[in-house]
């Protein structure tokens, strides 16, 4: 039987609280039948196709906190219902933190970044989402909030598989935090897709922070090779300490090659994505140390 993609058939009751602590009040009653929608933009497509049937749904449209961003001596902090396009607009954002903008800039079509929020695209846990190697490079953290108290939660230990986080039904994403860059700090991203603002096939993030001539600290990140976005440790072991040369691009790239895990899909194969990720991490190696003011 074919799902008309078009309507919602399901039943539900829809809330707009006004506070987080009416929406985690709605969260703690319905006991995990109840979804949150921000945006909706990946939500609405699996109701429709009746992946899920929540009894309720409860809209953080009218929660003014979730939309801000607070700036401090140590950190940017992002609220989960910014959208993608507020995200990209911001001058923080825009200045200092080139891998997240460049990977907000490649997101979609505009209609969609102005309705998906930066907290949603992370809940969605998407092995493909663009916004999460550039946080992970950063070394961000969420903040999480329910009934029971809140916690910070690294993103690096955020996701456990394909729509699957640590998250729990009572709990709310209520802010991302991103450490600020120095001088000396640089970020890049790079994705590729079938076309233009499509679902990535691979993407990329790398974070590096000079001493002189060496790579002090080297942070990697790739999506759509693994079932999680996924870190590579033992190449940021490689290129850390080391003087930054065209060799060690290179001898960075084959390990990253080596290491992720990814499958074939309907966007690309296995194969291609291991053959392209080299190519990809060396360019973005190359981007994040010309932006920390280093040389080749």
């Amino acid at each position: 039987m074919v799902t008309n993609t078009k309507i919602l058939a399901q039943e539900f009751e829809y809330f707009e609280p006004e506070s987080v602590d009416e929406a985690l009040e709605l969260l703690s009653l319905y006991k995990g039948q109840a979804r949150v929608i921000a945006g909706g933009t990946d939500l609405l497509v699996k109701m429709k196709r009746e992946l899920i049937s929540p009894e309720a749904l409860i809209s953080l449209s009218r929660i003014s906190a979730l939309k801000c961003f607070n700036e401090d001596e140590k950190m940017l902090r992002i609220g989960a219902a910014v959208t993608l396009f507020q995200a990209e607009s911001n001058s923080t954002v825009a200045r200092s933190y080139s891998a997240l903008y460049e990977a907000l800039r490649s997101m979609a079509a505009p209609a969609i970044r102005n309705m998906g929020t930066i907290g949603g695209n992370l809940a969605n846990a998407s092995p493909a989402a663009d916004t999460a190697p550039p946080l992970l490079v950063y070394n961000s953290c969420l903040k999480l909030r329910s009934k029971k108290g809140e916690r910070i939660v690294p993103l690096e230990e955020f996701f456990l598989g394909p729509g699957s986080t640590v998250l729990s039904p009572e709990e709310l994403i209520i802010e991302i935090q991103v450490p600020f860059l120095e001088a000396s700090e640089g970020s890049s991203f790079l994705k590729l897709g079938r076309v233009s603002a499509d679902i990535a096939k691979i993407n990329v993030a790398v974070y590096l922070r000079r001493e002189g001539e060496r790579c002090a600290l080297c942070r990697i990140a790739l999506g759509s090779v693994a079932p999680t976005p996924l870190r590579i440790y033992s190449a940021e072991k490689l290129a850390e300490g080391e003087i930054f040369t065209e060799s060690l691009i290179k001898k960075v790239a084959r390990e990253c090659q080596e290491k992720i895990r990814p499958i074939d899909d309907v966007r690309s194969t296995r194969e291609y994505r291991i053959w392209v990720s080299a190519v990809l991490v060396e360019e973005a190696l190359r981007a994040a140390w010309l932006r920390s003011g280093g040389k080749l």
